[in-house]
């Protein structure tokens, strides 16, 4: 199982015009651990997801609920990947976010 060292995870959460012209930071998070960058990718994923109609809303909810995708999501984390979820809504494209910190490290830890 692979593990992180202390200095963790980066966060973000963006929004993009339906151009792709102008890009906006809405929110950013570190976290010491993927699980908990993980829980604050739920949390912006609601609050966006809250904002939308409904049609559109369903398959952010889903994907929140979605076990494997998680499991993905840390798999990502755990190998030093940066990880996406694209939200689209028509107007916005949102963009939520995870990386290792820089100067993050892995490394294995022994069963």
């Amino acid at each position: 199982m692979r593990r992180r060292t202390r200095e963790g995870f980066r966060s973000e959460a963006t929004a993009h015009d339906a151009h792709g012209q102008r890009t906006f930071l809405l929110d950013q998070h570190s976290a010491t651990t993927a699980r908990l960058a993980l829980r604050w990718l739920h949390v912006r994923a609601k609050h966006i997801a809250h904002q939308l109609d409904p049609p559109i809303a369903r398959p952010v909810y889903g994907w929140i609920a979605d076990h494997l995708a998680q499991e993905r999501v840390l798999t990502a984390l755990f190998l030093s990947e940066t990880y996406a979820h694209t939200i689209h809504d028509g107007a916005l494209t949102y963009v939520l976010t995870a990386f290792p910190a820089p100067g993050t490290r892995s490394f294995r830890q022994a069963r």
